[in-house]
Protein backbone atom coordinates (compact mmCIF):
# COMPACT_ATOMS: atom_id res chain seq x y z
CA UNK A 1 0.00 0.00 0.00
CA UNK A 2 1.18 3.53 -0.85
CA UNK A 3 0.98 5.86 2.16
CA UNK A 4 0.51 9.58 1.70
CA UNK A 5 0.68 12.41 4.19
CA UNK A 6 -2.12 12.86 6.70
CA UNK A 7 -4.07 16.05 7.25
CA UNK A 8 -4.19 17.64 10.71
CA UNK A 9 -7.69 16.32 11.32
CA UNK A 10 -6.76 12.81 10.22
CA UNK A 11 -3.79 12.92 12.61
CA UNK A 12 -6.11 14.02 15.41
CA UNK A 13 -8.32 10.98 14.74
CA UNK A 14 -5.32 8.67 14.56
CA UNK A 15 -3.78 9.94 17.82
CA UNK A 16 -6.63 11.09 20.12
CA UNK A 17 -6.44 7.95 22.29
CA UNK A 18 -2.68 8.18 22.89
CA UNK A 19 -1.57 9.13 26.41
CA UNK A 20 0.28 12.17 25.05
CA UNK A 21 -2.89 13.51 23.39
CA UNK A 22 -4.89 16.33 25.05
CA UNK A 23 -8.01 14.28 24.18
CA UNK A 24 -6.88 11.08 25.89
CA UNK A 25 -9.55 11.35 28.60
CA UNK A 26 -12.43 11.38 26.09
CA UNK A 27 -14.83 8.44 26.05
CA UNK A 28 -15.88 8.77 22.42
CA UNK A 29 -15.00 10.33 19.08
CA UNK A 30 -17.49 11.66 16.51
CA UNK A 31 -16.41 12.36 12.93
CA UNK A 32 -18.89 13.89 10.49
CA UNK A 33 -18.71 15.92 7.30
CA UNK A 34 -18.41 15.65 3.54
CA UNK A 35 -18.09 12.50 1.48
CA UNK A 36 -14.58 11.42 0.46
CA UNK A 37 -13.09 13.55 3.23
CA UNK A 38 -10.90 10.74 4.60
CA UNK A 39 -12.73 10.32 7.90
CA UNK A 40 -13.73 6.66 7.50
CA UNK A 41 -10.30 5.41 6.50
CA UNK A 42 -8.37 7.08 9.30
CA UNK A 43 -11.07 6.23 11.85
CA UNK A 44 -11.15 2.50 11.02
CA UNK A 45 -7.35 2.27 11.13
CA UNK A 46 -7.20 4.23 14.38
CA UNK A 47 -9.88 1.99 15.91
CA UNK A 48 -7.81 -1.16 15.36
CA UNK A 49 -4.55 0.49 16.47
CA UNK A 50 -6.22 1.71 19.67
CA UNK A 51 -7.61 -1.79 20.31
CA UNK A 52 -4.09 -3.24 20.22
CA UNK A 53 -2.68 -0.40 22.29
CA UNK A 54 -5.28 -0.87 25.04
CA UNK A 55 -6.33 -4.54 24.91
CA UNK A 56 -5.35 -8.10 24.12
CA UNK A 57 -7.77 -10.97 23.52
CA UNK A 58 -10.86 -8.75 23.58
CA UNK A 59 -13.96 -8.49 21.41
CA UNK A 60 -14.98 -5.38 19.48
CA UNK A 61 -17.77 -4.52 17.04
CA UNK A 62 -17.69 -2.70 13.72
CA UNK A 63 -21.19 -1.76 12.62
CA UNK A 64 -22.63 -0.47 9.34
CA UNK A 65 -26.06 -0.24 7.77
CA UNK A 66 -25.55 -3.68 6.21
CA UNK A 67 -22.80 -6.28 6.37
CA UNK A 68 -22.22 -6.02 2.61
CA UNK A 69 -21.80 -2.23 2.65
CA UNK A 70 -19.53 -2.50 5.68
CA UNK A 71 -17.28 -5.05 3.98
CA UNK A 72 -17.17 -2.98 0.79
CA UNK A 73 -16.65 0.48 2.30
CA UNK A 74 -14.61 -0.21 5.43
CA UNK A 75 -13.18 -3.71 5.71
CA UNK A 76 -11.92 -3.99 2.10
CA UNK A 77 -9.62 -0.94 2.39
CA UNK A 78 -8.76 -1.62 6.05
CA UNK A 79 -7.20 -5.06 5.64
CA UNK A 80 -4.44 -3.96 3.17
CA UNK A 81 -3.56 -1.07 5.51
CA UNK A 82 -3.21 -3.45 8.44
CA UNK A 83 -1.19 -5.93 6.37
CA UNK A 84 1.22 -3.13 5.42
CA UNK A 85 1.75 -2.51 9.15
CA UNK A 86 2.65 -6.19 9.76
CA UNK A 87 -0.73 -7.17 11.19
CA UNK A 88 -2.16 -10.55 10.21
CA UNK A 89 -5.87 -10.50 9.30
CA UNK A 90 -8.29 -13.42 8.91
CA UNK A 91 -11.93 -12.81 8.00
CA UNK A 92 -14.51 -15.59 8.49
CA UNK A 93 -17.60 -14.74 6.47
CA UNK A 94 -19.70 -17.46 8.10
CA UNK A 95 -19.32 -15.78 11.51
CA UNK A 96 -18.74 -12.21 10.29
CA UNK A 97 -15.64 -11.89 12.42
CA UNK A 98 -12.27 -10.34 11.60
CA UNK A 99 -9.39 -11.73 13.65
CA UNK A 100 -6.36 -9.44 13.78
CA UNK A 101 -2.97 -10.50 15.14
CA UNK A 102 0.39 -8.86 15.68
CA UNK A 103 3.23 -10.68 17.40
CA UNK A 104 1.75 -12.28 20.53
CA UNK A 105 -1.43 -10.13 20.60
CA UNK A 106 -4.82 -10.88 19.05
CA UNK A 107 -8.18 -9.11 19.05
CA UNK A 108 -11.53 -10.01 17.48
CA UNK A 109 -13.80 -7.66 15.54
CA UNK A 110 -17.40 -8.71 14.91
CA UNK A 111 -19.30 -7.14 12.00
CA UNK A 112 -22.94 -6.16 12.48
CA UNK A 113 -25.57 -4.61 10.19
CA UNK A 114 -28.02 -2.14 11.72
CA UNK A 115 -30.51 -1.57 8.92
CA UNK A 116 -33.80 -1.58 10.89
CA UNK A 117 -35.36 -1.76 14.34
CA UNK A 118 -35.10 -5.55 14.48
CA UNK A 119 -31.31 -5.35 14.13
CA UNK A 120 -30.88 -4.43 17.79
CA UNK A 121 -31.55 -8.07 18.67
CA UNK A 122 -28.46 -9.14 16.71
CA UNK A 123 -26.03 -7.45 19.05
CA UNK A 124 -27.69 -8.28 22.36
CA UNK A 125 -25.75 -10.38 24.86
CA UNK A 126 -22.21 -9.74 23.64
CA UNK A 127 -19.64 -7.97 25.84
CA UNK A 128 -17.42 -5.51 23.99
CA UNK A 129 -14.30 -3.45 24.67
CA UNK A 130 -15.20 -0.90 21.99
CA UNK A 131 -17.49 -0.22 19.08
CA UNK A 132 -17.23 1.63 15.75
CA UNK A 133 -20.49 2.71 14.13
CA UNK A 134 -19.86 3.58 10.48
CA UNK A 135 -22.58 5.83 8.97
CA UNK A 136 -24.41 5.87 12.28
CA UNK A 137 -27.16 8.20 10.96
CA UNK A 138 -28.37 5.35 8.71
CA UNK A 139 -28.99 3.11 11.74
CA UNK A 140 -32.09 3.16 13.95
CA UNK A 141 -31.56 4.64 17.40
CA UNK A 142 -32.50 1.33 19.06
CA UNK A 143 -29.62 -0.48 17.35
CA UNK A 144 -27.03 2.21 18.10
CA UNK A 145 -28.03 2.42 21.76
CA UNK A 146 -28.04 -1.36 22.15
CA UNK A 147 -24.55 -1.45 20.61
CA UNK A 148 -23.30 1.25 22.96
CA UNK A 149 -24.74 -0.63 25.93
CA UNK A 150 -22.63 -3.70 25.03
CA UNK A 151 -19.39 -1.79 25.83
CA UNK A 152 -19.00 -2.72 29.49
CA UNK A 153 -15.27 -3.61 29.53
CA UNK A 154 -13.23 -1.11 31.55
CA UNK A 155 -11.57 1.39 29.22
CA UNK A 156 -14.01 0.80 26.36
CA UNK A 157 -14.74 3.70 23.99
CA UNK A 158 -17.25 4.64 21.28
CA UNK A 159 -16.37 5.64 17.72
CA UNK A 160 -18.96 7.32 15.46
CA UNK A 161 -18.70 8.27 11.79
CA UNK A 162 -21.34 9.79 9.48
CA UNK A 163 -22.30 12.19 6.73
CA UNK A 164 -24.76 14.91 7.86
CA UNK A 165 -28.51 14.44 7.73
CA UNK A 166 -31.57 16.40 8.84
CA UNK A 167 -30.79 18.55 11.94
CA UNK A 168 -33.74 16.89 13.68
CA UNK A 169 -31.95 13.52 13.50
CA UNK A 170 -31.61 11.79 16.88
CA UNK A 171 -27.82 11.39 16.56
CA UNK A 172 -27.26 15.09 15.86
CA UNK A 173 -29.34 16.09 18.87
CA UNK A 174 -28.23 13.38 21.30
CA UNK A 175 -24.52 13.18 20.49
CA UNK A 176 -23.20 16.03 18.39
CA UNK A 177 -25.09 18.79 20.22
CA UNK A 178 -24.41 17.09 23.58
CA UNK A 179 -20.81 16.09 22.87
CA UNK A 180 -19.43 17.89 25.93
CA UNK A 181 -21.90 16.17 28.25
CA UNK A 182 -21.09 12.83 26.57
CA UNK A 183 -17.32 13.53 26.96
CA UNK A 184 -16.86 13.05 23.19
CA UNK A 185 -14.28 14.53 20.83
CA UNK A 186 -15.95 16.04 17.75
CA UNK A 187 -14.04 16.38 14.46
CA UNK A 188 -15.77 17.91 11.41
CA UNK A 189 -14.30 17.00 8.00
CA UNK A 190 -14.38 18.64 4.59
CA UNK A 191 -12.90 17.34 1.33
CA UNK A 192 -9.90 19.58 1.97
CA UNK A 193 -9.04 17.34 4.93
CA UNK A 194 -8.29 14.42 2.59
CA UNK A 195 -4.86 15.07 1.02
CA UNK A 196 -5.31 12.23 -1.50
CA UNK A 197 -8.09 14.11 -3.37
CA UNK A 198 -6.91 16.07 -6.38
CA UNK A 199 -8.66 19.31 -7.37
CA UNK A 200 -10.19 17.46 -10.34
CA UNK A 201 -11.71 14.79 -8.10
CA UNK A 202 -13.09 17.42 -5.72
CA UNK A 203 -14.65 19.23 -8.65
CA UNK A 204 -16.22 15.96 -9.83
CA UNK A 205 -17.93 15.41 -6.50
CA UNK A 206 -19.09 19.01 -6.35
CA UNK A 207 -20.69 18.53 -9.77
CA UNK A 208 -22.30 15.26 -8.72
CA UNK A 209 -24.69 16.65 -6.08
CA UNK A 210 -27.15 19.51 -5.84
CA UNK A 211 -29.77 20.84 -3.44
CA UNK A 212 -29.91 19.28 0.01
CA UNK A 213 -27.45 16.54 -1.03
CA UNK A 214 -24.88 19.14 -2.07
CA UNK A 215 -25.22 20.88 1.30
CA UNK A 216 -24.80 17.62 3.18
CA UNK A 217 -22.35 15.58 1.13
CA UNK A 218 -20.14 18.35 -0.27
CA UNK A 219 -20.45 21.15 2.29
CA UNK A 220 -20.91 18.76 5.22
CA UNK A 221 -23.86 20.66 6.70
CA UNK A 222 -26.79 19.36 8.75
CA UNK A 223 -29.54 20.98 6.68
CA UNK A 224 -33.31 20.73 6.30
CA UNK A 225 -34.70 19.53 2.98
CA UNK A 226 -37.06 22.09 1.40
CA UNK A 227 -38.58 23.16 -1.91
CA UNK A 228 -38.52 21.03 -5.05
CA UNK A 229 -37.05 17.56 -4.68
CA UNK A 230 -35.31 17.84 -8.06
CA UNK A 231 -34.43 21.52 -8.58
CA UNK A 232 -31.72 20.48 -11.05
CA UNK A 233 -34.30 19.19 -13.57
CA UNK A 234 -34.14 21.30 -16.70
CA UNK A 235 -36.27 21.23 -19.85
CA UNK A 236 -33.22 22.24 -21.88
CA UNK A 237 -30.93 19.55 -20.48
CA UNK A 238 -33.26 16.64 -19.76
CA UNK A 239 -35.93 16.60 -22.50
CA UNK A 240 -35.43 15.06 -25.96
CA UNK A 241 -37.68 15.02 -29.04
CA UNK A 242 -36.10 12.50 -31.43
CA UNK A 243 -35.90 8.91 -30.18
CA UNK A 244 -32.28 7.63 -30.04
CA UNK A 245 -31.04 4.22 -31.15
CA UNK A 246 -31.07 2.06 -28.01
CA UNK A 247 -29.47 -1.32 -27.30
CA UNK A 248 -31.27 -2.31 -24.10
CA UNK A 249 -34.79 -1.74 -22.72
CA UNK A 250 -36.53 -1.87 -19.32
CA UNK A 251 -39.93 -0.87 -17.99
CA UNK A 252 -40.41 0.62 -14.52
CA UNK A 253 -43.76 0.48 -12.71
CA UNK A 254 -45.39 2.30 -9.84
CA UNK A 255 -48.59 0.33 -9.41
CA UNK A 256 -51.82 1.86 -8.17
CA UNK A 257 -55.53 1.08 -8.19
CA UNK A 258 -57.06 4.02 -6.32
CA UNK A 259 -53.86 6.01 -6.70
CA UNK A 260 -52.42 6.60 -10.20
CA UNK A 261 -50.35 3.91 -11.90
CA UNK A 262 -47.24 5.03 -13.75
CA UNK A 263 -45.16 2.89 -16.15
CA UNK A 264 -42.03 4.10 -17.96
CA UNK A 265 -40.29 2.54 -20.99
CA UNK A 266 -36.51 3.06 -20.81
CA UNK A 267 -33.88 2.63 -23.49
CA UNK A 268 -30.10 2.83 -23.20
CA UNK A 269 -28.02 4.67 -25.75
CA UNK A 270 -24.34 5.00 -24.90
CA UNK A 271 -24.10 5.75 -21.19
CA UNK A 272 -27.47 7.53 -21.02
CA UNK A 273 -30.92 6.10 -20.24
CA UNK A 274 -33.88 7.61 -22.12
CA UNK A 275 -37.50 7.46 -20.92
CA UNK A 276 -38.95 6.80 -24.35
CA UNK A 277 -42.64 6.59 -23.44
CA UNK A 278 -44.95 6.31 -20.48
CA UNK A 279 -48.31 4.94 -19.44
CA UNK A 280 -50.08 6.92 -16.71
CA UNK A 281 -53.57 6.11 -15.47
CA UNK A 282 -55.40 8.05 -12.73
CA UNK A 283 -58.58 6.21 -11.75
CA UNK A 284 -59.93 9.23 -9.88
CA UNK A 285 -59.48 11.40 -12.94
CA UNK A 286 -60.92 8.77 -15.30
CA UNK A 287 -63.72 7.67 -12.95
CA UNK A 288 -62.97 3.95 -13.31
CA UNK A 289 -60.53 1.54 -11.70
CA UNK A 290 -58.58 -1.04 -13.71
CA UNK A 291 -57.78 -4.65 -12.89
CA UNK A 292 -54.32 -6.22 -12.78
CA UNK A 293 -55.02 -7.88 -16.12
CA UNK A 294 -55.94 -4.56 -17.70
CA UNK A 295 -52.73 -3.03 -16.38
CA UNK A 296 -50.82 -5.98 -17.81
CA UNK A 297 -52.31 -5.30 -21.25
CA UNK A 298 -51.19 -1.66 -20.91
CA UNK A 299 -47.73 -2.91 -19.99
CA UNK A 300 -47.57 -5.07 -23.13
CA UNK A 301 -48.72 -2.17 -25.28
CA UNK A 302 -46.01 0.07 -23.80
CA UNK A 303 -43.34 -2.55 -24.56
CA UNK A 304 -44.53 -3.03 -28.12
CA UNK A 305 -42.10 -5.18 -30.10
CA UNK A 306 -39.06 -4.22 -28.01
CA UNK A 307 -37.14 -6.89 -26.11
CA UNK A 308 -37.58 -5.94 -22.46
CA UNK A 309 -34.78 -7.04 -20.13
CA UNK A 310 -37.03 -6.82 -17.07
CA UNK A 311 -39.97 -5.00 -15.55
CA UNK A 312 -38.88 -3.15 -12.39
CA UNK A 313 -41.88 -3.12 -10.05
CA UNK A 314 -43.03 -1.38 -6.93
CA UNK A 315 -42.12 -4.03 -4.30
CA UNK A 316 -45.54 -3.66 -2.64
CA UNK A 317 -47.37 -4.62 -5.87
CA UNK A 318 -47.35 -8.35 -5.15
CA UNK A 319 -50.52 -9.17 -7.06
CA UNK A 320 -49.42 -7.29 -10.18
CA UNK A 321 -45.99 -8.95 -10.14
CA UNK A 322 -47.75 -12.32 -9.88
CA UNK A 323 -49.83 -11.54 -12.98
CA UNK A 324 -46.73 -10.50 -14.96
CA UNK A 325 -44.87 -13.67 -13.97
CA UNK A 326 -47.86 -15.88 -14.74
CA UNK A 327 -48.00 -14.66 -18.34
CA UNK A 328 -44.30 -15.52 -18.76
CA UNK A 329 -43.45 -12.77 -21.24
CA UNK A 330 -41.41 -10.49 -18.96
CA UNK A 331 -38.92 -11.01 -16.17
CA UNK A 332 -39.76 -9.08 -13.00
CA UNK A 333 -37.42 -7.25 -10.62
CA UNK A 334 -38.62 -6.06 -7.22
CA UNK A 335 -37.41 -2.46 -7.00
CA UNK A 336 -35.03 -1.00 -4.45
CA UNK A 337 -37.44 1.16 -2.44
CA UNK A 338 -35.10 3.12 -0.15
CA UNK A 339 -36.67 6.54 -0.70
CA UNK A 340 -33.88 8.90 0.36
CA UNK A 341 -31.13 6.83 -1.21
CA UNK A 342 -33.18 6.56 -4.39
CA UNK A 343 -33.82 10.31 -4.53
CA UNK A 344 -30.09 10.92 -4.08
CA UNK A 345 -29.33 8.55 -6.96
CA UNK A 346 -31.91 10.19 -9.24
CA UNK A 347 -30.51 13.62 -8.32
CA UNK A 348 -27.00 12.48 -9.23
CA UNK A 349 -28.21 10.96 -12.51
CA UNK A 350 -30.01 14.20 -13.42
CA UNK A 351 -27.00 16.31 -12.49
CA UNK A 352 -24.74 14.11 -14.65
CA UNK A 353 -27.22 14.03 -17.55
CA UNK A 354 -27.46 10.21 -17.31
CA UNK A 355 -31.26 10.11 -17.61
CA UNK A 356 -33.43 12.00 -20.12
CA UNK A 357 -37.14 12.17 -20.91
CA UNK A 358 -39.24 12.27 -24.04
CA UNK A 359 -41.30 15.42 -24.49
CA UNK A 360 -44.26 13.05 -24.89
CA UNK A 361 -44.01 11.97 -21.22
CA UNK A 362 -46.33 14.75 -20.10
CA UNK A 363 -47.23 13.36 -16.67
CA UNK A 364 -43.55 12.86 -15.86
CA UNK A 365 -42.77 16.46 -16.78
CA UNK A 366 -45.77 17.68 -14.80
CA UNK A 367 -44.68 15.80 -11.66
CA UNK A 368 -41.10 17.09 -11.89
CA UNK A 369 -42.47 20.63 -11.49
CA UNK A 370 -44.67 19.69 -8.49
CA UNK A 371 -42.74 17.07 -6.50
CA UNK A 372 -41.74 18.74 -3.22
CA UNK A 373 -40.31 18.11 0.23
CA UNK A 374 -42.50 18.31 3.31
CA UNK A 375 -40.95 21.49 4.67
CA UNK A 376 -42.55 21.08 8.10
CA UNK A 377 -41.34 17.52 8.59
CA UNK A 378 -38.97 16.72 11.47
CA UNK A 379 -37.24 14.26 9.17
CA UNK A 380 -36.63 14.02 5.44
CA UNK A 381 -39.95 13.26 3.74
CA UNK A 382 -41.62 14.07 0.45
CA UNK A 383 -45.23 15.09 -0.03
CA UNK A 384 -47.32 12.08 -0.97
CA UNK A 385 -48.77 13.75 -4.03
CA UNK A 386 -47.59 14.14 -7.62
CA UNK A 387 -45.15 11.32 -6.92
CA UNK A 388 -46.16 8.33 -9.06
CA UNK A 389 -43.95 8.91 -12.10
CA UNK A 390 -41.33 10.12 -9.61
CA UNK A 391 -41.55 6.78 -7.80
CA UNK A 392 -41.26 4.64 -10.93
CA UNK A 393 -38.26 6.73 -12.08
CA UNK A 394 -36.66 6.25 -8.65
CA UNK A 395 -37.26 2.48 -8.83
CA UNK A 396 -35.56 2.31 -12.22
CA UNK A 397 -32.55 4.42 -11.34
CA UNK A 398 -31.91 2.74 -7.98
CA UNK A 399 -32.42 -0.79 -9.29
CA UNK A 400 -30.99 -0.66 -12.83
CA UNK A 401 -29.30 2.56 -13.94
CA UNK A 402 -27.26 3.14 -10.78
CA UNK A 403 -26.07 -0.47 -10.63
CA UNK A 404 -24.75 -0.17 -14.18
CA UNK A 405 -23.00 3.10 -13.31
CA UNK A 406 -21.15 1.58 -10.35
CA UNK A 407 -17.69 2.29 -11.77
CA UNK A 408 -17.59 5.80 -10.34
CA UNK A 409 -18.78 4.77 -6.90
CA UNK A 410 -16.30 1.87 -6.87
CA UNK A 411 -13.86 4.53 -5.68
CA UNK A 412 -15.20 3.59 -2.25
CA UNK A 413 -13.03 0.50 -2.50
CA UNK A 414 -9.87 2.53 -2.96
CA UNK A 415 -9.78 5.11 -0.19
CA UNK A 416 -6.11 6.02 -0.37
CA UNK A 417 -4.90 8.22 2.45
Amino acid sequence: MIWKSFSDKQLKVLNWWCRSSPHYSKDAIICDGAVRSGKTTCMSLSFVLWAFYAFDGQYFAICGKTISSLKRNLIAPLIPMLNSLSFSCEYKASKNILTVRKKDRVNYFYLFGGKDESSSALIQGITLAGILLDEVVLMPRSFAEQAIARCSVSGSRFWFNCNPDNPSHWFYNEWIKKRDAKNALYVHFTMDDNPSLTPAIKKRYEALYSGVFYDRFVKGRWTVSSGLVYPMFSHEKHIFHDEPQCDKFYISCDYGTVNPASFGLWGRSGDTWYRLAEYYYDSRREGEQKTDEEYYEALKALAGSKKIEAVVCDPSAASFMTVIRRHGLFSVLSADNNVMDGIRKVSSALKAGKIKFSAACRDTLREFSLYRWQNDSVKDAVRKENDHAMDDIRYFVATVADSEEDVFFAAALNRNL
